[in-house]
């Protein structure tokens, strides 16, 4: 008897199961989203690479001496990790960097840093960015110390969707960006760019 008591539910059950499913409620593709079909809401974790160029004052700045024949500068490749808050039209997140210097007077850099912006286009980030930066020196010598001061910046992320190559990635996490930034008080110009992949 109970197993056809168990049997007779299971049915019921079965027989059941399309009817519930139609009267839930719509299902997460309904959720709104960005642009660029990722989640207009949530957290949104993101690596890259990037490669640029700092160019650093003469002036003395954050302890770093004063130079009078050139300045500090060189060539960098700069891995970043960091998430994203998306916020409906706009994000807020956090974002830390390890830098290498391939050429010139700067052997590696590292810091950290806070970004806000908004969305735009069809996959396009604007943002600011304040945090802090440590940079040593090639040129100071095999043991010099580690120079550090608050950096700042701005810059902005576009999907291949918005210079039309959408049909490349589709909806694969992939922007492109470009961003200036600067080291202490406005006594650096540091431009980078490079791909992000988001996920």
């Amino acid at each position: 008897m109970r197993n056809i008591v168990l049997a007779a539910a299971a049915a019921v059950a079965f027989a059941s199961a399309p009817a519930l499913a139609q009267d839930a409620p719509m299902s997460d593709s309904s959720a709104p989203t960005a642009p660029d079909g990722t989640k207009a809401f949530g957290i949104e974790p993101y690596f890259g690479i990037m490669g640029g160029y700092e160019n650093f004052d003469r002036q003395e700045n954050a302890g770093i001496p004063f130079r009078s024949r050139g300045n500090f500068a060189g060539s960098l490749v700069q891995g970043v990790l960091g998430v994203n808050v998306p916020l409906g039209p706009v994000f807020v997140g956090a974002e830390g960097n390890a830098t290498k210097g391939v050429s010139g007077d700067i052997d590696w850099q590292y810091g950290a840093a806070g970004r806000f912006g908004f969305r735009a286009g069809e996959s396009g980030l604007f943002y600011g960015k304040v945090g802090y930066q440590w940079v040593n020196f090639d040129a100071l010598g095999d043991d010099s110390r580690d120079f550090h001061a608050v950096t700042y910046g701005i810059g902005a992320e576009v999907g291949p969707k918005d210079i039309g190559l959408g049909g490349i990635t589709g909806n694969s996490g992939i922007r492109f960006r470009g961003e200036v930034s600067t080291f202490g008080a406005a006594k650096s110009i540091r431009p980078m760019a490079g791909i992000i992949a988001h996920f």
